[in-house]
């Protein structure tokens, strides 16, 4: 497995290069926007690690290009923990959003949980279709309207949990349970929020007043098949 790191501290990536290879895995960098542009080629990677702030600009703006062509998971390292900064990482495409300074362990944890689940997708000939979302699980790829809808690995996630439990309310718990491994505690119900959010502005009609996702008070959210 092969990932891509962006980011400009050396002594940071020369350290988590050694902790890579012992996990088996083979790290490249890229120390500035212009270096990750050249080397990024959708189907070379199987996660992208981005510092936020670069030399030559910001990695929001990468992410952005990255989730135009694909769905690979994308963890932002950066030094900026302003709760505004990880809103905007994840509702730009980001599945993970670490701080500066960090233990490695909780970075490999979290590298290791990525690359399980977007490894999950597309492994069954599934076709879920409901209230005009379409789901093709052996492509990975999902519509709406017949349109294509891009979507980050974490928000298909949810996508599939949801449709494949039509009108069942799922609370956080579960959802975190199935999203996130049951030791990354991690994980906390501000985060699921914003991950639904973000969804909910992709596939519903008005994302406001949301039909497809609704969310049952004190209880959880389910998927609505009640025809729109």
């Amino acid at each position: 497995m092969r990932i891509l790191m962006i980011e400009d501290d050396p002594s940071l990536t020369k350290g988590l290069s050694f902790a890579m290879k012992k996990q088996g895995y083979e790290l490249d960098v890229a120390r500035s926007k212009t270096e990750a542009h050249d080397m990024w080629h959708d189907g070379k990677y199987g996660l992208v690690i981005i510092d936020v702030e670069l030399p030559d600009g910001s990695g929001f703006d990468i992410c952005e290009n990255i989730r135009c062509v694909s769905k690979i998971p994308i963890i932002f390292l950066t030094a900026a923990d302003e709760e505004t900064d990880i809103i905007m990482g994840l509702d730009m495409g980001g599945d993970d959003y670490i701080t500066k300074p960090f233990k490695l362990a909780v970075l490999m944890s979290r590298i290791n949980a990525l690359l399980r689940r977007s490894g999950n997708f597309g492994g069954e000939a599934t076709q879920i279709d409901s209230n005009g979302i379409s789901v093709n699980k052996l492509q990975g790829r999902v519509y709406k309207n017949d349109e294509p809808v891009s979507l980050t690995a974490s928000e298909y996630k949810l996508l599939c949990m949801f449709m494949e439990n039509p009108d069942i309310i799922l609370s956080s718990e579960q959802l975190l349970g199935r999203l996130w491994d049951c030791n990354e505690n991690y994980v906390d119900n501000n985060t699921l929020t914003v991950y639904i959010r973000r969804l909910r502005s992709k596939i519903e009609d008005d994302p406001g007043s949301p039909k497809r996702i609704v969310t049952v008070r004190r209880m959880g959210y389910k998927w609505n098949t009640e025809q729109l």
